[in-house]
């Protein structure tokens, strides 16, 4: 019954580890010492070329580690693995006396004063993940193998739960990345609008201070209006009512005269463990200059709306620069000609507001592009 008191404080160092890979080899070491083994280790060892990595270890010398994975790995006896969480030694995967005639056993085992040792699969893959417990003795005895198959199912948890932590924040550090290559600003705001986090853009919109700012750190932008807004949509944190705000496109001009459009985004399920979120932000809101200069997206819009060339420059004016007097004067035509051709412009548009023409406009804007 050796060992069999340490038990609970092992598994507990093994889920350590499972939260914390840096762990493993406090784990690894444990494990020897309840199995009873001279040496212990995880490695992996791909399927096809039977090369072997060690990731942790405890009793080895590191340059047999080495040696390992640069020569004797493929000599091993485990050249075919035996089923997940099944504990063989070397005995049952070979002719005993034939394997201690071989390379592996004379220049790697036996320098090291092994023998035998105990194997199992703890994560099936294309490179499985297995551990190893080298023995000292002839060959593992049924009692090592006993207290190594308490340990297997937990270490293979652990596993487990090292896989999906990195998945996760392999999945975070790309999301990460893609926001922060948007030209957009991306806030993720809590139920009073304070910014949980900002994307790289959505900060330079804050240092600016222009249409938007941070009070305390909450969200404030360049519009009471729009203020309003948001305080009311970010307020439930309710998906159904973020959802209902999401088509809204909220138009602010910023004191320099730059116009931008703001959506309300709200967050998906898969930031729901449950009930409870993993952040504390209520929902996001996506802030995006508006910037029509492209001749393509001229023709878009042209297109879109069947609008003659003269009802797209006045459409496109009165986005870019503002009311009638200021187009007209910005292409050289009466105020009278100006409004002639917006009033086509709404009626092909089916809009009735120069606020909704921005709007509109803003809903072919690219937000992947500066």
């Amino acid at each position: 019954m050796h060992g069999l008191r340490k038990l609970p404080e092992l598994v507990e160092s093994i889920y350590d580890a499972g939260l914390d890979p840096s762990l493993w080899n406090n784990a690894v070491a444990g494990i020897r010492d309840f199995v009873g083994g001279q040496a212990c280790g995880l490695f992996s060892k791909d399927s096809i070329s039977k090369f072997g990595v060690t990731h942790y270890y405890c009793g080895a010398d590191p340059r047999y580690i080495q040696l390992y994975s640069e020569t004797y790995s493929k000599f091993d006896p485990l050249t075919v693995l035996p089923p997940h969480g099944e504990i063989v030694s070397i005995p049952d995967l070979v002719n005993f006396d034939e394997y201690r005639k071989g390379r592996f056993y004379q220049e790697w085992m036996q320098p090291q004063g092994c023998s035998d040792a105990a194997n199992v699969v703890l994560e099936k893959s294309s490179c499985p993940v297995m551990m190893t417990v080298l023995s000292g003795r002839r060959m593992v005895d049924p009692a090592m193998k006993h207290r190594l198959s308490l340990i297997v199912p937990h270490a293979s948890r652990a596993l487990l739960i090292n896989r999906a932590i990195t998945a996760q924040l392999t999945l975070a550090t790309a999301l990460a990345d893609v926001l922060d290559n948007l030209a957009s600003g991306i806030f993720l705001l809590d139920a009073s609008c304070r910014v949980v986090h900002a994307n790289s853009a959505g900060h330079a919109l804050l240092a600016a201070d222009d249409v938007v700012r941070s009070v305390a750190g909450q969200l404030v932008t360049s519009s009471a209006e729009a203020n309003q807004t948001l305080r009311e949509a970010f307020a439930t944190g309710n998906d159904v009512v973020l959802l209902a705000a999401r088509d809204r496109a909220i138009p602010l001009l910023s004191p320099s005269g730059e116009r931008y459009v703001a959506h309300i985004l709200p967050l998906s399920s898969v930031l729901r463990n449950g009930s409870e979120r993993v952040v504390n932000a209520a929902g996001a809101l996506l802030l995006r200059k508006v910037s029509l200069g492209g001749q393509s997206y001229g023709e878009l819009i042209a297109r879109t709306f069947d609008l003659t060339p003269a009802e797209l420059r006045v459409f496109l004016s009165i986005v870019e620069i503002g009311g009638i007097p200021e187009t007209a004067a910005a292409l050289g035509i009466a105020e009278t000609t100006a409004k002639t051709h917006l009033h086509r412009v709404f009626a092909k548009t089916g809009v009735s507001r120069q606020a909704d023409l921005v709007k509109l406009a803003a809903g072919f804007s690219n937000p992947l592009v500066n």
